[in-house]
């Protein structure tokens, strides 16, 4: 009797999604029986995020750490741990602010590498600029991942103004906010990709001048107001939790 647990030898395997994975083979369980708990999902999350022509992925200790829902130390540890393994080459930035180039060594990384097209000094500063705008937003993911680098390439190669993305983020961050305070789904952007209606709505009628600062200091407001509505809402749900008082039993 055949193992209902397996399919059929003759029907041939296929993937529910063709994007988004990653080949997690023999690199994967070696790497599984010589890391950490914490090092090996750092590791893991690496290997998701990282451009698969080169092996590389840039982020800060504290995306690392808002991602995995670590502290910095944690991170730091589990670094230096895939490092001392040489798992992982690190090349710091220049200061805490800056992105950290986690590139994963040939012995771990499943794909052929391709440097043969490498990025510009332009196209690097073009999406860095891109990157830091839209990890600023304060309703976002916190998140600048591989996709999201790539679109951002796209749009250098479209010829996109910064300026135009930057405006984009600002409509899109001021909807945003206004739908959370509507009682709407409490959604992050999550996504570059979000602000391609926008660019395309600027492209075709530029905002006003003046227009973009309105939109910062509105979004300066919203942030404001809208912190202050979580820190009441979990205020609030604290003070029900607690156990009533002696003379409130009596």
């Amino acid at each position: 009797m055949s193992d209902p647990s397996f399919p059929p030898m003759n029907e041939r395997l296929s993937l529910k999604l063709t994007t988004g994975w990653f080949p997690a083979g023999d690199t994967f369980r070696k790497a599984l029986a010589i890391l950490s708990d914490g090092a090996f999902r750092l590791f893991a999350y690496l290997c998701l995020e990282a451009d698969r022509r080169t092996g590389r992925v840039q982020a800060t200790h504290k995306e690392l750490a808002w991602a995995m829902g670590k502290s910095k130390r944690a991170m730091g540890s589990y670094i230096a741990e895939l490092e001392a393994r040489e798992i992982c080459s690190v090349n710091p930035g220049k200061n805490q602010f800056a992105h950290t180039t986690f590139e994963i060594s040939d012995s771990y990384w499943p794909y052929r590498r391709s440097d043969a097209c490498p990025e510009s000094p332009e196209q690097k500063a073009y999406v860095e600029s891109v990157r830091t705008c839209f990890l600023s937003l304060g309703c976002g993911s916190g998140k600048f991942g591989v996709t999201d680098a790539a679109d951002a390439m796209g749009l250098q190669r479209r010829g996109i103004p910064l300026v135009v993305i930057e405006e984009a983020m600002l409509i899109g961050t001021c909807r945003k906010y206004s739908s959370w305070f509507e009682g709407n789904a409490l959604e992050p952007i999550r996504s570059l990709r979000y602000f391609d209606p926008l660019i395309a709505e600027i492209q075709k009628e530029p905002l006003p001048s003046g227009y973009p600062a309105y939109l910062r200091e509105k979004i300066r407001k919203l942030a404001a107001l809208w912190d202050e509505k979580v820190k009441s809402s979990s205020q609030a749900r604290k003070e029900e939790d607690q156990p009533p008082s002696r003379e409130t039993v009596q």
